[in-house]
This record gives C-alpha cells, sequence and structure tokens, in this order.
C-alpha cells in the first residue's frame, strides 16, 4: 500500500532564495525521504518553482515535488510499500531538514 504525504514549511526567504536553499540542500531531504535506506535519487526542475523527482531502491519507488512559493514550500511524496509503515517518521525528518535549509541566517 503507497501512502502520499505532504509537508509544508512556511519561511520569509523569498521564493528565489528558497529556491537556492532547496536547489543547493535537496541531498539532505534525500535522506529524510529515503528513511535511511539506499535510494537513488533523480530530480529535475519541471518549472521555475517546482523540482520532481523520483527515487528508486530496495525495489521500491518515492515519486514526489517540491513546489515553491514566496512564503512557503510544500514537499508530496508517494512512499512506497517498505517506508509507507512509517510515514509519520519520515515525514517528521523531512519537515525538520526542511526547517533547517529554510531558516532565516
Amino acid at each position: 500500500m503507497v501512502k502520499p504525504v505532504t509537508v509544508t514549511i512556511s519561511h520569509d526567504l523569498g521564493k528565489d532564495e528558497a529556491r537556492r536553499r532547496i536547489a543547493e540542500g535537496f541531498g539532505k531531504l534525500k535522506g529524510a525521504m529515503g528513511g535511511g535506506f539506499l535510494f537513488k535519487f533523480e530530480e529535475q526542475w519541471t518549472r521555475e518553482d517546482k523540482l520532481s523527482f523520483t527515487a528508486r531502491g530496495l525495489g521500491q519507488t518515492i515519486i514526489g515535488e517540491i513546489d515553491i512559493f514566496p512564503q512557503h514550500v510544500r514537499i508530496e511524496a508517494t512512499l512506497p510499500n517498505l517506508l509507507a509503515s512509517i510515514a509519520e517518521t519520515i515525514t517528521g525528518r523531512m519537515e525538520h531538514e526542511g526547517k533547517l535549509l529554510l531558516e532565516k541566517k
């Protein structure tokens, strides 16, 4: 059974700075989304403000998107069977890593 998850993270960086940080820090979010398992990620900017990604590993596939808005970022991912059982933990990790990326410095 697959499990869709959504994380919304508020920020006050503006759209351009949020996009820059997501582009540079996507690696940190990968680990959170993979639940500590080895997944190979492929990502592509499909629009200026949307990063689409697919991750494959252990016979499982994660599909998702990151939408960047002026005051928040929304991460949507569909977790495969293997990770659906720990969706709350993964969601918490994505939120934590996302907040670290987007906190004002």
